[in-house]
């Protein structure tokens, strides 16, 4: 296993008084695919949030590459924050702008490039994951895959370090699923970016994962590789992953 490029630390955070990370311990290797699995509401998205500093940990800390990001100085942090990048599961394109404008919309938000120079890294980025024929298109004229083909492309168009993906293929058919975590997987090979991907889709996101990590009961209960993961038995992580109930809920069904 490489390196881990993140450490993730003790990390708690609560709404409300309700505790959803109750200490997190996780690290996330450099140039690879790390998948997070776990039931709805379990706090996987609270924990990308997390780890791209959009929320603030109530305690415990986030380590990148031994510096804890709570410690760095406002110039440290802005330099971190732009090797992130982030895939939102809703996509957030804007349907009043063309995918090309969708996809140049980080650099001329938060670069000085040149329009020239943002024009010619755009249309490389277009050509590499193949969405020339829709350029000059808007978001509501495609299909929902090449939606997530155009967010990708907008992710990885400030050629950053780290990707965070927040279930990437929410509402597709099977196919035009297996197409997009493929399409992330040729993406990482190419540009060298490290992945943190929360999803669902399991097994089938264990052959693009170097890494999977369950999170339950606001705690990672595993990590490993896939296929110790699709070895499990008679866990938490076997039961999920077969789809069954957990034991608590059979024992209060039985008592009720």
């Amino acid at each position: 296993m490489n390196a881990p490029l993140i450490e993730i630390k003790d990390l708690r955070k609560a709404f409300k008084g309700q505790e959803v990370l109750r200490g997190v311990n996780l690290t996330i290797p450099e140039g690879v695919i790390t998948t997070v699995i776990g039931k709805s509401g379990e706090g996987k998205s609270v924990l990308l949030k997390h780890i791209i500093g959009l929320l603030r940990p109530d305690s415990g800390e986030i380590l990148f590459q031994g510096k804890g990001l709570t410690r760095l100085k406002r110039a440290e942090r802005r330099t971190l924050k732009r090797s992130f990048s982030y895939m939102f599961q809703n996509m957030a394109l804007f349907d009043s702008m063309t995918v090309a404008d969708n996809i140049s919309l980080p650099l001329r938000e938060n670069t000085g490039m040149s329009e020239k120079d943002i024009g010619g890294r755009v249309a490389g980025t277009i050509e590499q994951l193949e969405l020339g024929r829709v350029a000059g298109k808007y978001p509501s004229q495609l299909s929902g895959g090449m939606q997530k083909r155009v967010a990708l492309a907008r992710a990885l168009i400030t050629e950053p370090k780290i990707v965070l993906f927040d279930e990437p293929t929410t509402g597709l058919d099977p196919i035009r699923k297996n197409a997009v975590l493929q399409l992330i997987a040729d993406s990482r090979q190419a540009f060298g970016f490290t992945a943190v991907l929360v999803s669902h889709d399991i097994p089938d996101v264990f052959s693009i994962s170097g890494k999977v990590a369950m999170l339950d009961a606001g705690r990672i209960v595993f990590e490993g590789t896939p296929e110790e993961a699709a070895a499990a038995r008679g866990d938490a992580l076997a039961r999920f992953i077969n789809g069954e109930e957990d034991e608590d809920i059979e024992d209060v069904e039985n008592a009720a």
